[in-house]
């Protein structure tokens, strides 16, 4: 069942330990199947090298259990990714990441503003990334706390937690939460040195990109 949805949830999560978005366990990653609603969804308690296709948890829209071929339990924050699919029928997957950089901004409850052009990549509607308020991992709270800030953008910090991505697939999912560390160390490095905040790029201006016409 989901085999092709499980191979994905697999091959990414796996590409988030190697890339150094996640580690130690942290982190959960799920892909929703447009034929029948269910969605695959990593496991709570495994190492991400030792996964197996096989270990990938089916679940249904309601968090109902559907296949546990290894009889390892969904993750527990299970409920954020089906708030997340309920709110925005356009995703197809949703990637948490604990990256060390933008952890920090989430530690401090601070978004990242548009420093360099590529956040309009990330679907930022008012120009920066937003902060999701705190709320105790694995608590509907925190479910729904996600929601509102994925309104206005594909990609959110979880005030001291971390990172939550959304995508129509995990490819480009991850991409976006690999975009937000990168940002989010630019962004550390130029206060730094700075010593205070730099000029951003307003949301109207990165609204305004578009492929040249020019080339053809």
């Amino acid at each position: 069942m989901l085999e092709k949805e499980k191979r994905e949830v697999l091959r990414f999560a796996q590409e988030a330990e190697r890339s150094g978005l996640c580690r130690h366990r942290s982190g959960n990653f799920s892909a929703l199947s447009r034929e029948n609603g269910l969605i695959a969804i990593t496991p709570t308690g495994k190492d991400r090298a030792e996964l197996l296709p096989e270990d990938i948890v089916v679940i249904d829209r309601e968090g109902r259990t559907v296949e546990a071929l290894t009889g390892m339990k969904p993750t527990s924050e299970a409920m954020m990714h089906l708030a997340v699919y309920r709110a925005r029928p356009d995703v197809g997957a949703v990637c948490h990441t604990h990256s060390k950089n933008a952890t920090a901004f989430a530690v401090m409850r601070k978004p990242i503003p548009a420093i360099v052009y590529e956040l309009f990549v990330l679907g930022c509607k008012k120009g920066v990334i937003p902060v999701a308020p705190y709320a105790r991992p694995g608590t509907r709270e925190l479910a729904e706390s996600v929601v509102e800030p994925l309104l206005e953008s594909d990609v959110a910090l979880m005030a001291a937690h971390g990172v939550i991505a959304v995508a129509e697939n995990l490819k480009e999912a991850l991409l976006k939460a690999s975009y937000v560390e990168e940002l989010a160390e630019i962004y550390y490095k130029t206060l730094t040195v700075l010593g205070h905040e730099p000029e951003t790029i307003p949301a109207e201006e990165l609204a305004k990109w578009a492929y040249p016409k020019e080339i053809r």
